[in-house]
């Protein structure tokens, strides 16, 4: 497996991770105090960082920095959106069909020859 495609596939695994820990308490904590979702989202965040980091050290080893940077963008989008629809119950908004195409313009300034 290529470690570009490696890359992609921990950071996607990642970002789950990081979406859950980063929103998730939102809808599941939100009559327990603040710390106790602090704590619980720092949990969540750990398995995040188990892949995250040795994604970006295969990632490393044929991108560019600002390449790893974007691929994490296109990643966070690619799974927020859904999480937000299906898990968070939000309506679809078409800014995220925009912001969606923002960021496919960065990609290719990024990776542009």
């Amino acid at each position: 497996m290529s470690p570009t495609l490696q890359t992609v596939l921990l950071l996607s695994a990642s970002n789950v991770f990081m979406t859950f820990a980063w929103y998730g308490h939102l809808k599941d904590m939100s009559s327990k105090p603040w710390i106790i979702a602090a704590l619980a989202s720092w949990g969540i965040a750990l398995f995040e960082y188990l892949l995250q980091v040795p994604a970006n050290r295969i990632g490393h080893t044929t991108l560019s920095l600002s390449q790893l940077k974007i691929i994490q963008e296109v990643i966070s989008l690619t799974v927020f959106v859904p999480f937000a629809v299906f898990y968070m119950q939000q309506p679809f908004k078409w800014d995220y069909v925009w912001a969606a195409m923002c960021i496919l313009g960065a990609v290719y300034f990024m990776f542009r020859a």
